[in-house]
């Protein structure tokens, strides 16, 4: 069967939006051609007020913590967020494996095609081994700086690689959690462990803490090591950003997902391009929101042709799993990025990230990127 879409806007994500085109595609949403209207009997088209893009690339979210809905305040900051998420125990299995489906069932309404997903455990292997979406499992290791960890950190996560989904069009690969988490030696491990051209995703500088140690030595972080009971008396600071430390470890043979960026400078920007020209940057608005009460500041991406990726985290740190609020989010209090730019930054910037731009993330002929339509009234529809 054939169908045919056309909005008010089409926006392909790889070039200026149509107006008065239609989109072809069979029964499985491959698309087959996209033409101008008057080419086509109008009878024989689904006719949308709003637009028409593809589906949504979801390159950071933790789906293994969709439990902690409304568990963990807002507002706290980053590192009483951290002391309130590890805090908690003894959640029934059966809870957790249910809220995983729903998080994945709410994705795919919300139009998001494929994810970037952190993993500590196995637990979202059943739901990816089934699910509509593409899931790129990011086996997330941390050691906290202690090389006496190390080697049990290794033994742990290489449990988990072995047990996460690589069924379909599922990818996996070790990354490290954050520079102020990962001591050398593992990231060597990751270095060693992956494969040329996959995604590497960490997190970064998502609080002033965290540059503060690297810089100096000093702040929330050596307070926060201290009370969990590990020295930092080897660690040295370099008197530099934290994203130095990463760029210094990581090999740039992989393609690089920096997550949060809410404190990174033009500076650190145009240092991780020179180390890296496969760089992305993943922004969580909404998370950024509900931790820290700051987001990070767009014009720094934008002047440097940064490439951007949106993610949604968790739904401990969120209100929902939908990159159109994280759309909406970044409209609201940074208006100056235009709406065409930001619809990149949640197709096809994310599609290139974890390697699926081959089939998803843009409107082009031969692709299957799982049509959105959203409609003046803000509503998210899949359309195949």
């Amino acid at each position: 069967m054939i169908h045919k879409f056309t909005a008010d806007k089409i926006y392909t994500s790889i070039g200026p939006a149509l107006s008065d085109h239609v989109i072809v595609t069979d029964e499985k949403g491959k698309i087959l051609a996209i033409d101008a209207l008057s080419d086509h009997d109008a009878s024989s088209v689904q006719i949308l007020e709003g637009m028409i893009c593809a589906g949504f690339v979801n390159t950071h979210c933790h789906l293994e913590l969709s439990h902690m809905k409304g568990k963990v305040d807002t507002g706290t900051g980053l590192l009483p967020f951290l002391k309130k998420v590890v805090g908690f125990r003894d959640i029934d299995q059966d809870t957790i494996l249910q809220a995983i489906q729903d998080g994945d069932e709410e994705m795919y309404k919300n139009g998001i095609v494929a994810v970037g997903d952190i993993s500590n455990k196995t637990d979202t292997a059943i739901t990816k081994n089934r699910s509509k979406l593409d899931y790129y499992s990011f086996i997330e290791m941390f050691d906290f700086l202690q090389p006496t960890m190390t080697a049990a950190t290794i033994a742990q996560y290489q449990e988990v690689m072995a047990g996460q989904s690589d069924a379909n069009f599922n990818r996996k690969s070790y990354v490290p959690h954050s520079p102020y988490t990962v001591s050398p030696d593992l990231f060597s491990f990751v270095n060693e462990h992956n494969q040329v051209g996959q995604t590497i995703s960490i997190h970064n500088q998502e609080t002033p803490a965290e540059d503060e140690l690297f810089q100096k030595g000093t702040g929330g972080f050596k307070d926060f090591y201290d009370g969990f009971g590990f020295s930092l008396d080897h660690f040295v600071p370099s008197g530099r950003t934290s994203i130095h430390y990463a760029v210094q470890h990581l090999k740039p043979k992989f393609k690089t997902i920096f997550v949060h960026n809410t404190l990174t400078s033009r500076e650190d920007v145009l240092a991780a391009k020179t180390w890296n020209d496969q760089v992305f940057w993943a922004s969580c608005p909404n998370a950024n929101l509900y931790i820290e009460n700051r987001m990070p500041d767009y014009a720094v991406f934008l002047d440097t042709d940064a490439k951007v990726t949106l993610g949604t985290d968790s739904l401990t740190s969120n209100w929902q799993l939908s990159i159109w609020e994280e759309v909406k989010t970044i409209r609201k209090y940074a208006s100056y990025v235009p709406l065409e730019t930001l619809i990149q930054w949640a197709t096809i910037n994310g599609a290139q990230a974890l390697g699926y731009h081959d089939r998803l993330g843009s409107v082009e002929v031969g692709k299957t990127p799982g049509l959105v339509h959203v409609g003046n009234n803000g509503e998210v529809n899949r359309l195949i």
